[in-house]
């Protein structure tokens, strides 16, 4: 039965409170802020049953207010890239904040992961709702958006993303946990090892933009299908890499999209800790940290530096809007956006 703690966790800038909910369930726990939907710490067991703290975060609120990494945050209206930083929906174009490289990013100059969230613990779930007005970010549509973290007692953080808006509208929600199974104070993670379930990725060209193209992993070193070190080809000579400074890419993970399967795996096998991610979503971008630059501590003084992390998006795939054979991250006015992404922790036997 997991337990939920409410405790305060500071006043941003512009005087809103913000709240931590712990939730813990006997054997692990995390730590949930009002501030941006923030996984701030996850603990679970390593195989000699210690726990261990497998997120990047900072220690105060104000470091949150300043960082520009996303650690642990929910991402919307729309998670990842949209190339020229513009879209038309029915017949409308709708211009966005350029906030990286002429593109829009991760909900552009103020998204969710800034926002403070209405929180409500129900039983053994959190429930953080956040209503985005219309015109927010150049966004269409009064949006309200619901996400539900679950810690179950198999270790498993559950977010349910549910979303309504009052007119057609863009959304695409993820979260951007980074994660070290050896701990979020370890260095690197460049000895984990990561699999991917998808057998094809999509194409980018410089700028991490995705041009449409969804090639096959088979012969490259975007083949993570059985598990591999993170470092063994990161820095292969590779464009779609070398492009990105690592991987920092899209997948499309097998199976079929809306129902809940397998998009990754990752282990240490130092902790002996696993991490099996689970999505309804089309496509998942794993992330392995390579903007990560230290400017701003993480908890404990922890340096938080270049591939420290890595993250497990689930998402529609990056600029689908502009690559119509994709699909599409479309909310129609009155009809729901429901999506779940799971990550189950384990050790190794």
């Amino acid at each position: 039965m997991t337990t939920i703690l409410k405790e305060p966790f500071g006043v941003t800038a512009s005087g809103q409170a913000v709240e931590r909910y712990v939730l813990d369930n006997g054997s692990a726990k995390a730590g949930i802020l009002t501030y941006g939907g923030t996984v701030q710490f996850l603990m679970v067991p390593d195989r000699n049953g210690n726990l261990t703290d497998v997120v990047l975060g900072y220690d105060t609120l104000a470091d949150y207010e300043k960082g520009d990494k996303y650690l642990g945050a929910l991402i919307g209206r729309h998670g990842n890239r949209i190339g020229g930083a513009k879209f038309t929906l029915n017949g409308k174009e709708y211009e966005l904040f350029a906030n990286d490289n002429g593109n829009h990013l991760h909900g552009g100059k103020c998204g969710f992961d800034k926002k403070v969230w209405t929180a409500k613990a129900c039983s053994s779930s959190l429930e953080l709702t956040y209503v985005s007005p219309d015109g927010e970010e150049g966004y269409p549509g009064n949006l309200t958006v619901t996400v539900t973290y679950t810690l179950t007692d198999n270790n498993t953080l559950v977010l349910d993303y549910k979303a309504k808006s009052d007119a057609d509208t863009v959304c695409n929600l993820t979260n951007h946990s980074y994660f070290n199974l050896a701990g979020q104070d370890s260095g690197d993670v460049l000895n984990q090892k990561i699999q991917v379930f998808g057998s094809y990725y999509t194409m980018t060209d410089e700028k991490s933009i995705p041009t449409g193209v969804i090639a096959v992993v088979d012969g490259t070193p975007m083949d993570l299908r059985e598990p591999t070190r993170i470092g063994d080809h990161i820095d292969d000579s590779f464009e779609q890499l070398s492009w990105a400074g690592g991987y920092d890419n899209n997948w499309m993970i097998d199976g079929q999209p809306g129902t809940l399967r397998k998009m990754a795996y990752a282990v240490d096998e130092g902790t002996g800790i696993t991490l099996t991610g689970f999505t309804t979503l089309p496509a998942m971008q794993f992330y392995a940290g390579n903007y990560l630059d230290g400017v701003i501590p993480g908890k404990g003084k922890s340096t938080n530096g270049r591939r420290w992390g890595f993250c497990l998006e689930s998402q529609y795939c990056p600029n689908a809007l502009h690559c119509p054979n994709f699909l599409q991250p479309i909310l129609k006015a009155g009809e729901e956006f429901h999506a779940v992404t799971a990550y189950q922790f384990e050790t190794l036997k």
